[in-house]
């Protein structure tokens, strides 16, 4: 029987992922959980991620099997906990700015304030004057919300990580139960890569191919109500998109598709045709109806392993990232408590 005041044996954590959902799931365990030993597992880190195709934008995307409320909270967990990165001196190694820009329709859409328009800066419906920008679109949002230059935030993340005192290693996971013998508990946040290592059909890869450029004079986002066509300006370059190809799981850029991308940004923003230095990225989102965010064990040989799912994000990763680590984090202590549990019962 474990004596009052004696501590437990110090919990042995795998992540498996590197993109902005693993990183930021370890870091937050590894700032929360006390006495536990976080390691990251991933065939890819940065600059070879899906996140790192990402723009970075903190501006939610709804997903339908999710409660309004706690989409929300999770933005807003987000946006606070980066808000106050932006705020202090680690907001250029982390890649982290504040951007202000316009959201336009060309229809009045049913939702004029969304639900996340009081978590972000100054959201207001645009005038009139602003308007005359856009002469094909009918209604606008005006607002200042915050963006990730992706490689530098995930090569932050894994720094503050091992300043906690987690580890990265680079290898393929082919079965989460490989990890039994050395993990107490494994954190799935291996985003697409779900879909083969569970066999989670529900899965699915939403194709996004977007154009890097440099054109520093542009500063204000432009994003089309339906999030298709859009232009983001960053720390290093100007980010334009995109495509939303369900199922399509090539990585190879379109030529065709960057050409539809550079055509629709330019008639939004006409200067851009004296972009340069053009490069184009591909990424596979990890799409899913609802995010799954949930406890499983895992048993084999009468031996059991706690599992804790965190990935289907789609290309809402970052908007939420910080939101799920700590719904995750909650779960992984769920585990922990459970794992303490049972070990008190065996000792009597």
């Amino acid at each position: 029987m474990n004596m009052p005041g004696k501590s437990m044996a110090k919990r042995r954590i795998a992540v498996v992922g590197a993109g902005v959902i693993g990183l930021s799931t370890a870091v937050y365990i590894s700032e929360s959980v006390p006495k536990c030993s976080v390691t990251v597992i991933s065939e890819r880190f940065t600059p070879n991620t899906t996140s790192d195709v990402a723009a970075g934008m903190l501006i939610p995307h709804t997903y339908q099997g999710v409660p309004i409320h706690e989409q929300k909270e999770w933005f807003r967990e987000t946006f606070d906990y980066l808000f106050e990165i932006r705020n202090s001196a680690e907001a250029s190694d982390a890649g982290i700015h504040l951007v202000s820009g316009w959201q336009i329709f060309k229809t009045v859409p049913d939702e004029v304030f969304p639900f996340w328009s009081d978590v972000v800066l100054g959201f207001r419906s645009m005038n009139e004057k602003e308007m005359k920008k856009f002469p094909q679109h009918r209604f606008g949002q005006a607002f200042t919300t915050l963006k990730c230059d992706c490689p530098s935030y995930l090569v932050w993340l894994q720094k503050r990580l091992k300043v906690n005192g987690g580890q990265v290693y680079a290898r393929r996971v082919e079965d989460l139960w490989e990890l039994h013998s050395k993990f107490d508990i494994v954190v799935n946040c291996s985003g697409i890569g779900s879909r083969e290592l569970l066999g989670d059909s529900q899965l699915y890869p939403v194709r996004g191919q977007v154009l890097k450029v440099h054109a520093p004079w542009v500063n204000h986002f432009i994003r089309d109500g339906d999030g298709l066509t859009y232009i983001y300006p960053g720390i290093h370059n100007v980010t334009l998109g995109g495509t939303r190809q369900k199922d399509n799981w090539s990585l190879s850029p379109d030529a065709s598709s960057s050409k539809d991308i550079f055509d629709r940004c330019c008639a939004l923003e006409p200067s851009l045709q004296r972009a340069q230095n053009m490069t184009v990225k591909v990424g596979l989102r990890p799409a899913r109806l609802v995010v799954r965010l949930q406890k499983e064990i895992l048993v084999h040989g009468g031996k059991k392993l706690p599992v804790v799912h965190n990935y289907g994000h789609g290309g809402g990763g970052f908007s939420v990232h910080r939101g799920t680590a700590k719904e995750a984090t909650r779960l992984v202590g769920e585990c922990i408590a459970a794992l303490e549990g049972s070990s008190s019962k065996a000792k009597l």
